[in-house]
C-alpha cells in the first residue's frame, strides 16, 4: 500500500501540481500543502516529512476524503491546522 501511495502521489505531484510549485516560492525539496476544515491554509513542509509513517497517516486520509484529483489542484490534507501543526512540530523535532 505504502508504494503504490508514493507512486500516485509522484504521479500528481508532476503532472498536475508541478508546474504550480515551480512558480509558487516553494523551496527546493519542499511541498506546499492545503490544510484545514473549512478556509484551507497553505503549508510548505520538506518533502522528507512524506516518508514519516504520521504524516503516511495523514496522506493514507487524504487518499480516502478526495483521492488524488482534489478541486484545488494541490495536496490536500483533511485535518485541522491544530492537528496538522502539532505533527509536523512532532516532525521537525525528530
Amino acid at each position: 500500500m505504502g508504494i503504490q501511495l508514493k507512486q500516485k502521489l509522484q504521479r500528481t505531484l508532476s503532472g498536475k501540481i508541478g508546474n504550480a510549485l515551480a512558480t509558487s516560492n516553494v523551496p527546493k525539496g519542499h511541498i506546499a500543502v492545503y490544510v484545514g476544515d473549512g478556509n484551507k491554509k497553505r503549508f510548505v513542509i520538506p518533502i522528507s516529512f512524506l516518508n514519516h509513517p504520521l504524516f503516511r497517516d495523514l496522506l493514507n486520509r487524504a487518499e480516502e476524503e478526495f483521492g488524488f484529483n482534489h478541486p484545488m489542484g494541490g495536496l490536500t490534507i483533511p485535518c485541522s491546522e491544530e492537528y496538522f501543526i502539532s505533527i509536523t512540530t512532532i516532525l521537525s523535532c525528530s
